[in-house]
């Protein structure tokens, strides 16, 4: 599922933007505020009323009868309804109609750090046991009319280009934070260890 690529560039962002809620990075010319806002306005369309709702909807209903899986399912399935608040909550205290920003920093910096320490090791589990798991429990021409199925679904949701112009938004805001460009990424120096 390609969604949990623009997930993890979502919790890059916010990773970067606790940064400046911290104090660690500073620039006058950032608004970090509307940064988080329009990455929340991305997260609660994209991943939550849209990724999610496929998942629950077409993923997680092929776990119900295999009991091995119920407390992982029921885990991520509760982890969801958490994504959905903290995503309010941000979009709340990040909005434009709250004037003093500086008193949000606290409340911000918490439900940054809670979404991303949550969504981290939740998209990971899915893409390493729920994901491969999937694959099992349903055939290939199953598979194969789900993925023809979200695609009609995504574009009627976002447009013929949907994807690309989510993919979009993210970059934009990656380039106000000076994320975007991945090489920046690369350590320069790499300690050798000792032969």
């Amino acid at each position: 599922m390609r969604e949990h690529g623009v997930l993890h560039r979502i919790l890059l962002i916010y990773k970067d933007a606790l940064k400046y809620l911290k104090g660690q990075k500073v620039n006058n010319q950032i608004n970090i505020y509307y940064i988080i806002y329009n990455t929340a306005s991305i997260a609660h369309r994209f991943i939550e009323n849209y990724h999610q709702k496929l998942e629950e909807q077409y993923v997680f209903p092929k776990f119900s009868q295999n009991t091995k899986y119920i407390e992982l399912i029921n885990t991520l399935l509760n982890q969801h309804n958490a994504a959905y608040s903290l995503t309010e909550n941000i979009l709340y205290f990040s909005s434009t109609k709250n004037s003093c920003h500086f008193e949000n920093t606290i409340p911000l910096t918490r439900l940054l750090s809670s979404y991303i320490n949550m969504y981290e090791p939740h998209s990971a589990r899915e893409d390493t046991v729920v994901f491969p798991a999937f694959h099992e429990l349903v055939t290939t021409e199953e598979f194969k009319e789900l993925g023809e199925r979200f695609e009609k679904i995504e574009e009627q949701k976002f447009g013929k280009a949907g994807f690309k112009h989510i993919v979009n938004e993210v970059a934009k805001l990656e380039k106000v934070l000076g994320i975007y460009n991945l090489a920046q990424f690369t350590p320069i120096e790499i300690i050798l260890l000792p032969e």
